[in-house]
């Protein structure tokens, strides 16, 4: 259901014109399609009870997990100067993204307003415009922090997935012959 959550959340942020970086939406995109096929591979293991599927998707899974959970971990231990330089760092690796912060959040530059570039968010047109880190600034540790949190609970639902797997991989199959060895 993640998988499926972020396919429709990227391709639903690309179609409305939330985010103009196809790399991004791509992605993500690519994140989500990787997650959906080893649920599959975590599916067609567990309803054929078979042995080599459910080592991989459990060494995939464990995997996933120790990602999620470091990027969960650094987005919750990142203090406000380390925000404002990551952000910068953002800002300034691409005009695409500085277009689509601009026009959604209604600034200009990031520190300062330079009215003798252009712009294209509404308010350059009346020269009443801020900087744009102030706006990004006020909701980036609240955002962080919530998907520092989600992150978090995703990860541990994850290794709980791990485990059970451990468990089901060394059962014995029901259907099997009973007088066979495993």
């Amino acid at each position: 259901m993640v998988s499926l959550l972020m396919i429709g959340i990227a391709a639903w942020g690309k179609w409305f014109g939330l985010v103009s970086s196809f790399q991004a939406v791509g992605g993500v995109i690519g994140v989500g399609i990787f997650l959906f096929l080893v649920a599959v591979v975590g599916l067609i293991g567990a309803m054929k009870h078979h042995q080599v599927l459910l080592f991989f998707y459990m060494i995939i899974l464990f995997m996933v997990f120790v990602v999620q959970f470091s990027v969960s971990c650094a987005c919750l231990a990142l203090n406000q100067e380390q925000q404002n330089l990551l952000l910068e760092v953002g800002w300034n690796t691409s005009e695409t993204t500085q277009r689509d912060v601009e026009n959604s959040l209604d600034c200009c530059g990031f520190y300062s307003v330079n009215y003798k570039k252009t712009c294209s968010a509404p308010c350059f047109s009346n020269l009443s415009c801020t900087s744009c880190a102030l706006k990004i600034q006020a909701h980036t540790g609240e955002v962080l922090r919530f998907v520092g949190g989600i992150g978090l609970f995703f990860s541990f639902s994850e290794i709980l997935g791990v485990w059970l797997t451990y468990r089901y991989r060394n059962q014995k199959d029901p259907r099997a012959n009973p007088s066979a060895f495993l």
